[in-house]
């Protein structure tokens, strides 16, 4: 027996708005403690404001992303990281001319029930 899991195919999660994510530990394996994906959204892409059931732990890989949070926008650039207390408000974006890769860490695990997404 082994004392670890190494993830070698991560769930790719369909998505409709370009934006690809890999979700290496979460709820689509199992793991509802903790969900850790790569993601990368591309140029132009935004998500409806949602004000979740999880923390969000986000590390922006390349790129730059930008995030709303009760009204405040703030740019994560490359380098920087942010933790996104469960009941804030919050809408995810990539208003700028490049892609953004970044990892997304959530306790607990993401699922779109969780998210509470805005009509």
């Amino acid at each position: 027996m082994t004392n670890y899991i190494k993830q070698t195919n991560p769930f790719v999660i369909p998505t409709s708005d370009g934006k690809i994510i890999e979700e290496h530990f979460g709820h689509t394996n199992g793991n509802e403690d903790l969900s850790l994906a790569t993601m990368n959204a591309p140029s132009g892409w935004s998500e409806p404001f949602q004000t979740p059931e999880f923390d969000e732990y986000t590390f922006v890989i390349k790129g730059k992303k930008q995030i709303t949070i009760d009204g405040e926008k703030i740019i994560l650039n490359a380098g920087e990281s942010i933790k996104i207390l469960k009941g804030s408000r919050v809408q995810y974006a990539n208003p700028f001319n490049e892609a953004c890769e970044y990892i997304a860490i959530c306790t607990p695990s993401f699922s779109v029930g969780l998210a509470n997404r805005e009509e």
